[in-house]
């Protein structure tokens, strides 16, 4: 969930801070501009609980530290990747195929209950997916709605707010 709550109060700020300095929100831009740093702080874990998250690969899949590590620096290059006009799209696509795939990840980890911080199997279980898989296709969403959408032009992302006067 904390992942969720970054992401929202990201994109509410800067929805604020484009509106205080311009006049205008710039939707997509800030949508992009949560989720990087959405990414970074999730990118985080993956370093600071690899051996949990190690536990969320299954035991025949070589190098499970290494893939966790890996995927923690994708996280970060994607956040960057996103902040580029010229890698924008590319990364968004990268995104959408990095959500599908940790999701069986996600589901195998419930079922054998992995606290990943913990670095144990006392975890929430099946319950965790009930916030999990909706909100991998929430993400899902998320790239597509704020980075493929808004990638036509800066005009339908730009929204002018003017105050209705009594």
């Amino acid at each position: 969930m904390k992942p969720l709550f970054v992401l929202l109060i990201l994109f509410t700020l800067l929805l604020g801070v484009t509106k205080c300095f311009t006049g205008k929100v710039n939707v997509h831009r800030s949508g992009r501009l949560a989720l990087a740093g959405m990414l970074v702080f999730t990118s985080m874990g993956h370093f600071l609980y690899t051996e949990g998250m190690s536990l969320m690969v299954p035991p025949w899949v070589p190098a499970r530290a290494s893939l966790v590590y890996i995927s923690g620096a994708w996280e970060i290059i994607a956040a960057i990747g996103l902040l580029s006009p010229r890698w924008r799209e590319f990364t968004a696509v990268l995104l959408i195929v990095f959500f599908l795939l940790v999701l069986p990840l996600n589901i195998y980890a419930a079922f054998l209950q992995v606290d990943y911080e913990a670095a144990n199997y006392q975890g929430r279980g099946l319950a965790y997916l009930w916030f999990r898989v909706p909100f991998q296709f929430f993400l899902i969403g998320w790239v597509y709605i704020f980075v493929l959408v808004g990638r036509s032009s800066n005009k339908v992302a730009s929204v002018p707010f003017t105050e209705k006067e009594d």
